[in-house]
């Protein structure tokens, strides 16, 4: 927490999140001009900000996306605000975990947790058939993980239906998983009905940090239903895995496009 208030202590470090808030996903670039400032200055200003876990980054070919990551927020106002003011006002400190591609028209959803395990258990918890289904309601099954494998979001009622197919695109134990995401009855049509979603998992000291990002969503009524169901799975993968327990929801399916 106090590497938080140092980091919002400084006006252009707010400014920085200022800019973030009103655009997401910006580069070094799109933020060095809107900040008025040497790329060497803004670079540093991040630095401090990363560090105090206030922004993410997501890395996309040869550019780096900065993403606002309220986690760290939420807590100030939970410890701070919500226990001296009324409840009413907690809708003043929320923050949407939204983001627009810069290469595209397609909305991405960026999404960062920070789990008490290591990078191999994220990863089996979110590829092992049995331990999603405890926790996401839903198997995630696949021959092998392997680039150009198949996997399917599979019912655990015993019916075999699947309600999400894709491929495995990109697979790189523990620290990278990279799959698309389809509704089957939408997925003959071809990529345009995919969907993609990237699992970074980075090990940051005795924690994981695990970076979701659900990319190439149709709309926005997509990326509204995406922004309810990943912090609801998502919390439920860090109860089971921080203390052996899952926390009682509705499964929930991922909407593809």
């Amino acid at each position: 927490m106090d590497q938080v208030f140092r980091a919002l202590a400084d006006d252009t470090r707010r400014r920085l999140l200022d800019r973030l808030h009103e655009q997401n996903g910006q580069t070094l670039g799109e933020l060095c001009a809107r900040i008025e400032m040497t790329r060497q200055s803004v670079t540093q200003h991040l630095a401090v900000l990363e560090a105090a876990n206030l922004i993410s980054t997501v890395r996309r070919g040869r550019e780096k996306l900065h993403y606002l990551n309220p986690v760290p927020l939420q807590e100030m106002q939970e410890r701070w605000i919500d226990k001296f003011e009324r409840p009413r006002l907690r809708a003043l400190g929320a923050l949407k975990r939204r983001a627009e591609e810069a290469m595209t028209d397609k909305p991405t959803y960026v999404y960062v947790t920070y789990i008490a395990s290591t990078p191999e258990k994220v990863w089996d918890a979110l590829t092992d058939a049995d331990l999603t289904a405890t926790y996401w309601g839903h198997s995630n099954v696949s021959p092998d993980w392997r680039p150009g494998s198949r996997w399917a979001h599979v019912r655990t009622d015993g019916s075999g239906v699947e309600d999400i197919v894709g491929t495995v695109v990109e697979s790189d134990r523990p620290t990278r998983l990279i799959t698309s995401w389809a509704d089957p009855a939408k997925a003959e049509r071809g990529d345009d009905a995919y969907s993609r979603v990237t699992f970074d998992i980075r090990p940051q000291g005795e924690i994981v940090r695990l970076t979701v990002t659900h990319e190439d969503l149709p709309d926005e009524g997509e990326l509204a239903d995406v922004s309810l169901g990943w912090p609801q799975v998502l919390s439920n993968l860090k109860t089971l895995l921080e203390t052996g327990r899952v926390l009682p929801q509705e499964p929930w399916l991922t909407p593809s496009s």
